[in-house]
């Protein structure tokens, strides 16, 4: 006869194949430009106390960087452009003379 787990005792530590390395803060503030190359080369460095893992260090996605500051820049905008009617039916030609023509040819806005 099997006996009842008790739900309490059935719970028990992590894993170790799923528990990562984690430096204490001594460690990470003594090696800090040694963890940072190897965040840089895509690996994550976790951060904490005890054994528990508090922060990490990984690498920084540029796109998404780059895609955050465009969105930013795009959105200094909102209000403050009023259309003109009619201006979905502008000309290649009309749109070339309001914006692009101070600088650049006629051939190079008909590549974009």
């Amino acid at each position: 006869m099997k006996k009842k787990q008790n739900k309490e005792s059935s719970v028990s530590e992590p894993i170790p194949e799923y528990e990562v390395k984690t430096y204490s803060i001594h460690e990470a503030k003594t090696n800090f430009s040694k963890l940072v190359k190897r965040a840089a080369a895509g690996e994550t460095i976790y951060i904490g106390s005890f054994g528990k893992p508090e922060v990490m260090i990984n690498i920084v996605d540029q796109r998404a960087i780059n895609a955050k500051k465009r969105a930013d820049a795009f959105g200094c905008m909102k209000g403050k452009i009023q259309y003109e009617e009619g201006w979905e039916h502008w000309t290649d030609e009309e749109l070339y003379e309001m914006f692009y023509k101070s600088f650049m040819t006629w051939e190079e806005f008909i590549k974009l």
